[in-house]
């Protein structure tokens, strides 16, 4: 008889089967080798500009010299962790990232959903492509481009805003000194450039649904607000839930770009945030583990959220992320 194990207590499989699962990866990996192609210069960018770069986090807990290097640096634990919550500005910079953050999750994350359910009752097929594209193009400007524009619309000196304001008899409004215009201008800015790009995943979910399901409702009365209702919000019902879960960890990210471009001595009071916050205490001021301390509790922020946001949606009966 032959002998296929080797020893007591130990499985080993016969050789054969090892060739065949062997060949059969070798297969696999050869029919789908330019999807595996296609994959690698994404994999390759989240290894070399995402994961790489955690290992300088190590400097959060030293007082890290750049002349010394990590190696070198003292280490001095939770002191920058230490320092930060008790900063007498960190909470009100908390505090105007969070707003902006819940302003962004309020009046921006809906619109690309409503956008998308609009476009999808387009029946004329021109109009529809010559809307999609419009609503595009900003996507591909930077914020450098869309700041610049908002500038010449609403400054006083000029601004095309400012003058209809006038035209009609009212007085100018300085929109980009006044703290009262900082958030509402940020959040339009956003939707203006992200909003007509957000609807490309809501599109592409919409086209998957059966046709057959709206034949179905068509028949049985409905209307178009009800097949909406009760046939296309709850076929991407998923897509909306993971979407919204990627947006809850980006609490403490919202950009610094275009923050950037908004901030002034006159708005710094509402318009300083955790990214600028870090980019003056880092660059500027050359605190350079006091601002990877700020960016590892924002990134341990968002992971916990994150995490819970996905809990609670595959309580729910949704799948998640993971």
């Amino acid at each position: 008889m032959q002998e296929v194990g080797v020893r007591q207590g130990e499985v080993s499989l016969p050789s054969p089967v090892r060739k065949s699962q062997g060949s059969e990866l070798s297969r696999r990996l050869k029919r789908n080798k330019w999807l595996y192609v296609m994959i690698f210069p994404g994999l390759l960018y989240f290894l070399i500009f995402k994961y790489a770069p955690m290992y300088g986090l190590i400097i959060s807990f030293q007082d890290f010299k750049p002349f010394k290097g990590i190696a070198g640096s003292e280490w001095v634990g939770f002191k920058h962790f230490e320092r930060l919550f008790t900063e007498p500005d960190f909470f009100q910079i908390l505090s105007n990232t969070l707003i902006l953050f819940g302003m962004n999750l309020l009046f921006f994350f809906p619109v690309p959903i409503i956008l998308a359910l609009l476009l999808n009752e387009v029946r004329i097929s021109i109009f529809k492509k010559t809307v999609q594209t419009l609503i595009y193009i900003p996507h591909f400007m930077s914020w450098v481009i869309i700041a610049s524009i908002s500038f010449v619309m609403l400054t006083e000196d000029g601004g095309i805003i400012n003058e209809i304001i006038a035209y009609l008899g009212f007085e100018k409004i300085n929109f980009l000194l006044n703290i009262d215009w900082f958030r509402p201008t940020y959040i339009i800015q956003v939707i203006w450039r992200e909003a007509g790009w957000g609807t490309i995943i809501y599109l592409a979910a919409i086209a998957s649904i059966d046709v057959e399901q709206y034949e179905a409702a068509r028949m049985d009365g409905a209307g178009r607000f009800r097949q909406i209702w009760n046939i296309t919000l709850p076929a991407i019902r998923s897509v909306i839930i993971v979407l919204l879960i990627l947006k809850i960890g980006d609490v403490l990210e919202l950009g610094f770009e275009h923050v950037y471009l908004l901030l002034n001595s006159m708005n710094r009071e509402v318009a300083e945030i955790i990214d600028t916050y870090v980019f003056t205490a880092g660059l500027r001021q050359g605190q350079f583990s006091y601002s990877a301390a700020i960016g590892f509790f924002k990134s341990f922020i968002g992971l916990v959220l994150v995490m819970g946001a996905n809990r609670l949606a595959r309580k729910m009966g949704e799948d998640g992320v993971y």
